[in-house]
């Protein structure tokens, strides 16, 4: 597990995010609500392919490009579980969320 990294609201635009994730020289970014529970992780793949998409405005938020909460695991899984759990889902990182839902830190597949 790696540290949290950066952690931006998902009021956030598209393109702030993106400009957050250069600027912290950053693959992703971790969004929360206004409560500071953790909705969910954006890549900046992700990001440019839908700020370059034709239906892409720029008032597009990131809450409006998340697809409700999650996924995430747990402090307390076993890692080999939340490996094989990534695999199945074909995700390269995983939020880690205690259980108030704050970020704690983020399973990567490539460490």
């Amino acid at each position: 597990m790696q540290a949290t990294g950066p952690q931006v609201c998902d009021d956030m635009t598209v393109e702030v995010a993106l400009a957050v994730m250069a600027g912290a020289r950053s693959g992703h970014l971790l969004v929360s609500d206004e409560h500071g529970r953790c909705t969910g992780l954006v890549t900046r793949a992700r990001l440019t392919a839908i700020r370059d998409s034709p239906a892409y405005t720029d008032r597009a938020r990131l809450r409006d490009i998340l697809c409700g909460r999650g996924p995430f695991t747990s402090p307390l899984t076993a890692v080999a579980e939340a490996e094989r759990a990534m695999r199945r889902r074909s995700l390269d990182l995983l939020p880690v969320v205690d259980e108030e839902g704050s970020a704690v830190g983020v399973l990567d597949l490539a460490r």
